[in-house]
């Protein structure tokens, strides 16, 4: 079922509620952009498995963009997307518009390429109320180049959390940095959802699941294989009794070429993002480059 309103939406869980009286009903919600490949499957599957009802929210949010990010180009598929949830048996497909979401900002649309905007709504936070994740969480990786990122991130799975109301929600693991903060918000708003984290999707050749992978190339998309191969290679040395952070690091530069734009390769706690001085088994290396003018990132588990 897809339903484009909060509205009705609402509707359809009061519905399902007053069924059961509200007893034992467990509601499961995975939040996307869209562009559903095996890796969001995973988290569906698992929601299916854990909940009486799984909600899917389609929605690409434009306050998680910046003014030079790929928001135009970010890939739209809601027809496949919602074929794919209902072949799986997703209950409803929640596919809300910018201006269901944030509603009639009044404000002046800022000029083409300045702010946060989508027709005649400013979602500058001048105008629009904001959650805003700890500076210490967000004053790293990829917030570095983001910035207002993950004001973004948090303000919408919030608005997500609130109109729906699940029991769960599924996160996948590739986006770790924002799985943690995700995690941090909902302890410190004391928000009643737990957060189940799914772990990374590859394919046969070791590349992580993206629906940004669908902007590369042929040739990028060999060219990205980099990202898990670094990862691995990490991860083989230090089992191998290699903890100095430099010389983990130093490896990767093997794997790099000309084709690559690193933005951070970084090893940090896995649970608080706190950076490591020496790696141990609570380390976590998170990796970011351009391939074809596509952002990519990746991440694993060093033991």
């Amino acid at each position: 079922m897809l339903v484009k309103s909060i509205e009705e939406i609402r509707k359809q869980l009061l519905e399902w509620r007053n069924q059961t009286d509200g007893q034992g009903l467990k509601i499961g919600l995975i939040p996307t952009m869209g562009a559903l490949h095996e890796g969001h499957l995973s988290l569906i599957k698992k929601s299916i498995e854990t909940c009486d009802k799984t909600v899917v929210s389609v929605f690409v949010n434009p306050t998680q963009f910046g003014p030079s990010e790929d928001f135009n180009n970010y890939p739209r598929t809601l027809e496949n997307d919602l074929k794919a949830c209902e072949e799986i048996g997703v209950d409803v497909i929640f596919a809300p518009s910018a201006s269901e979401m944030y509603g009639e900002v009044y404000a002046p649309s800022p000029p083409a390429g300045e702010g946060r905007g989508e027709g005649s709504i400013r979602l500058s936070n001048d105008f629009l109320t904001y959650v805003v994740p700890p500076y210490f969480y967000v004053d790293k990786l990829c917030a570095k180049t983001r910035t207002g990122h993950f004001d973004g991130v948090c303000t919408v799975v919030t608005k997500l959390f609130n109109i729906i109301q699940p029991d769960y929600a599924f996160f996948g693991q590739k986006d770790a940095q924002q799985l943690i903060i995700i995690k941090k918000m909902v302890k410190d708003l004391n928000i009643p959802v737990e957060i189940i984290s799914c772990p990374i999707v590859r394919d046969e050749n070791g590349l992580a699941l993206s629906s940004r992978n669908k902007n590369l190339s042929e040739e990028g998309k060999k060219e990205a294989l980099v990202l898990s191969k670094i990862l691995f290679n990490i991860k083989c040395c230090y089992e191998k009794g290699i903890t100095e952070i430099k010389a983990l690091s130093e490896t990767a530069q093997s794997f790099l070429n000309e084709n690559h734009e690193l933005e951070y390769l970084e090893f940090v706690d896995k649970n608080t993002l706190e950076e490591k001085t020496t790696a141990d088994d609570d380390t976590i290396v998170l990796i970011a480059l351009k391939i074809d003018n596509v952002r990519l990132i990746d991440n694993c588990f060093i033991k």
